[in-house]
This record gives C-alpha cells, structure tokens and sequence, in this order.
C-alpha cells in the first residue's frame, strides 16, 4: 500500500499521517510528538506565537530541539492587509531556512508560495474543498491535495469523502483525506480507497501531549457525531464545533450586518478579519482554562470514534499496526 505512495516520498515520512495545523491547539510538544512517531507534525504559526507565546524563529528552534525528523507547517494566506502577507512571507522564509521542506497553504491562491518552496526544493500540498478551488492550486504547480470533506473539523468542507476524491482524482496528485479519520478503520478504509495519506485534529487533540485543557478532551470523548454542528460566526464561514451552551449562546449564523458585510465584495474580508479576531481571544481562553468556562470547542464528526486519550506514539501505532 506504500511502496508506490508519493505522499511519503514528498515527505520522507514512515506513516502516512499528518497531524493536521490546528488553531489554538498545535502546541510544539503535539507537532514534534507526531513526527517522532513516524508521521509528520505541522506547525500552525499563529498557535506557535499567538498562544503558546513564542517569537516564530524561537518557538521553530524549540520544535526542532524535540525531534530530529521531517516537520512541516501551514500557511493560511487569503488575501488580506499588506502587513499579513509580510508576516506569511517572514514564515515561509524563515521556515525554509531552518530546513522545513513540506508546506500545506489553506484560504488563498499558493502562487507566491509554491514559487518560493520549489526554489528551496521543498514541498506544497493545498487545502481544497472541491474541484474549483482545486484547479486553481494545480494551475500554479501544487505537489499534492489535502481534500477536506464535510467531517473535518475547522474549516469543513461540503461534500462526502468518496465524492470529493472522484471528483479530484483526474488531477492525478497525491490526495490526503482531511476530515472523519478517528480510528483505525476509518483510517485504512482511506488508504484502501485512494487517498495516500490522512490528515487528523481531532484524534490528536486527544492525546496527552496536545495542551488542550482536560475539559476539552473530554468533551471530544463525550461527544457524538450529532454534536458536531456548524458555526459561521468565528470566521464568517462554516467552522466545525461541538454544540456546548456556549456555541447555543452565541448562535451559528451571522447577524444581519455581518451577512451583508460577508456577501460584500468589498467588505467580506474586513468582516472575516473582525470576526476572526473576536474569536481568537475565546479560542485561546477555551484551550488553557482549566475551569471550562469557555466551552467554544473545534471538533470534527470523528469525535464518534474517539474514547480515550492516549499518547501520540500509542495513536499512530493503532492505526499502522
């Protein structure tokens, strides 16, 4: 099943499994934990800085003194201010200088990265939800696909994973199936499939080395599919979370102005951003408080198959074994 996989040849990886970037909850111990293990942690620079408080290059170094094996990291770079694309360059540069060489770009057309990475001889896969947006990634070069369905968590797709890996397949890329993947099963009937690799939050939220709050654990182990349910009010478009009070609280559909403003050509970014930034303090709050007072909690519908929280080495050696 892996000797022809190019997903692992990109990678230069054991496993085909990434634990995926996660806002808040990419603390660098779960990231190294997962390359060390013998699939591929992705650093999500945002969590890097934002929550867990360190200077990029500093908190890079950090994940680089815990494991001596392929690491990768996540851009997020939709359009917006100059002075964000300034900071997603600074990134990539200075990733690419420590010797990261495998690269996931979510929101926004990856030209400039692609161009910079494949100068450095590094890697690019794409974050798609369907055909269209994955059409425009393979036009500027991509070297792989992470095909996120209608189960991830955060930034869920619309369409069922057999029906996006059919419709992606004619690209003839590696494709990673992002979304539903808990357990054992569900990650070989992936690979059996088509998909080369997988990507999993949720799972590795619950793991002893991720950072989450116990509280947050729990409530994935608690959890049903039926509980998962999706919120337009932390980035302006659907984000899965798990249904608390605070979620019921807060609603899951845009205000009247927020939906003018999101169907605005000229003001849809603006309001993203603004919406965004509201959530990150919550977001933040949610994973380090250990009172739970804050139950605003990212999950994907694989939380039905989640029942315990191990380690991450114990997680991947469920799977492969």
């Amino acid at each position: 099943m892996t000797e022809n996989n190019l997903f692992l040849k990109h990678t230069g990886i054991q496993h085909p499994i990434i634990c995926g970037p996660m806002y808040p909850c990419s603390n660098p111990e779960l990231v190294a934990a997962a390359s060390n293990a013998g699939g591929i942690g992705i650093i999500q620079p945002i969590s890097l800085t934002y929550v867990h408080g360190y200077e990029f290059i500093e908190g890079l170094k950090y994940i680089k003194s815990l494991t001596d094996k392929p690491l990768g990291m996540n851009l997020l770079i939709e359009k917006g201010s100059k002075k964000y694309h300034q900071r997603m360059q600074y990134w990539l540069d200075s990733a690419l200088d420590e010797g990261v060489n495998f690269f996931i770009t979510s929101l926004g057309k990856p030209d400039w990265v692609v161009e910079a990475a494949h100068k450095a001889g590094a890697i690019v896969y794409h974050d798609v939800t369907e055909a269209k947006w994955a059409e425009k990634a393979v036009d500027v070069g991509v070297d792989g696909l992470i095909a996120v369905n209608n189960r991830a968590g955060g930034h869920a797709g619309t369409k069922y994973y057999d029906e996006l890996l059919s419709q992606l397949k004619s690209y003839d890329l590696p494709i990673v199936c992002a979304g539903g993947i808990g357990n054992a099963e569900s990650y070989h009937q992936a690979l059996a499939k088509g998909y080369q690799a997988v990507q999993m939050g949720t799972r590795f939220i619950a793991s002893k080395e991720c950072s989450a709050n116990e509280a947050y654990k729990q409530a994935i182990i608690n959890s049903k599919e039926k509980d998962i349910v999706l919120s337009e009010r932390i980035t302006g478009v659907p984000v899965s979370v798990i249904n608390t009070p605070y979620i019921q609280k807060k609603g899951l559909k845009p205000n009247v102005l927020e939906r003018w403003m999101l169907n605005s050509p000229k003001f849809k970014y603006l309001m993203r951003t603004v919406l965004a930034l509201k959530s990150l303090h919550s977001l933040k709050k949610s994973l380090l408080d250990e009172s739970g007072d804050v139950d605003y909690w990212q999950a994907g519908k694989s939380v039905d198959t989640i029942d315990s929280v191990l380690s991450v080495e114990e997680i991947i050696q469920e799977f492969v074994s």
